[in-house]
């Protein structure tokens, strides 16, 4: 059985702390459900949130970049934050204070290292997997000069802070409020719409799966479509 994630000082949840998880299953599955995670650190002494695509690798975040924008290039690699959040549904309640929204959140505290070499095709390989299942087979080999501009950084995932919401408006018996007013969940999520070819090719397995994959997603999580 896998080890519970550590609650420290860093990855404690203060704010309604109940919503922490801890099960490295949980954290697992919402970063497989993301597709572009926020990088925080710092750079000339000031803080910078920049968004990227990303995928796991068993313990480990890798980021996908450009080499050209100079981040991360330091060998022995940058403190970073990373977050990923689902927003799953909005909350409705019968007062604007107490409404809210459900929702699936990661951060994640570590170094990022850049990759080199073989280990950085490899892990391009689990990136363009993890975005477009089979693209990989059915495109051409990247070239050395693609490879040169390209950017994979990797981060543990040994601290993470893992929150979720996932039930409906808060009540109280005493709390004053209208109970003809309506009060529910309005679910959200990420959907796949249909392929925009740019030639006449028959559409391909990748981008099949890739549809499958978000259509499957948002049917899991109650999606509404208006």
């Amino acid at each position: 059985m896998a080890q519970p994630l550590p609650v420290d000082d860093e990855t404690r949840i203060r704010r309604i702390p109940e919503r922490q998880r801890t099960e490295r299953a949980e954290l697992y599955a919402i970063l497989d459900a993301g597709l572009v995670a926020h990088v925080a650190f710092v750079r000339e002494g000031r803080p910078v949130v920049i968004p990227f695509l990303y995928a796991r690798d068993g313990d480990s975040l890798l980021l996908h970049g450009s080499t050209g924008a100079g981040l991360f290039l330091a060998p022995e690699g940058v403190e970073v934050s990373v977050g990923v959040t689902h927003v799953d549904g909005l909350v409705f309640a019968r007062s604007v204070f107490d409404s809210s929204a459900n929702y699936r959140s990661v951060v994640v505290h570590g170094r990022a290292v850049a990759l080199v070499g073989d280990e950085k095709e490899a892990a391009l390989l689990v990136v363009s997997e993890h975005l477009m299942p089979g693209r990989w087979d059915e495109v051409r080999a990247s070239t050395r000069k693609e490879l040169a501009a390209t950017s994979i950084m990797r981060v543990g995932l040994g601290r993470a802070s893992v929150k979720v919401r996932a039930y409906g408006a808060s009540e109280q018996p005493d709390d004053g409020e209208d109970r003809s007013v309506w009060a529910g969940v309005l679910p959200l999520a990420l959907v796949a719409g249909a392929p925009q070819p740019s030639s006449d090719a028959e559409v391909p397995a990748s981008v099949r799966a890739a549809t499958a994959k978000f259509t499957s997603a948002a049917i899991g999580s109650g999606t509404v479509r208006l």
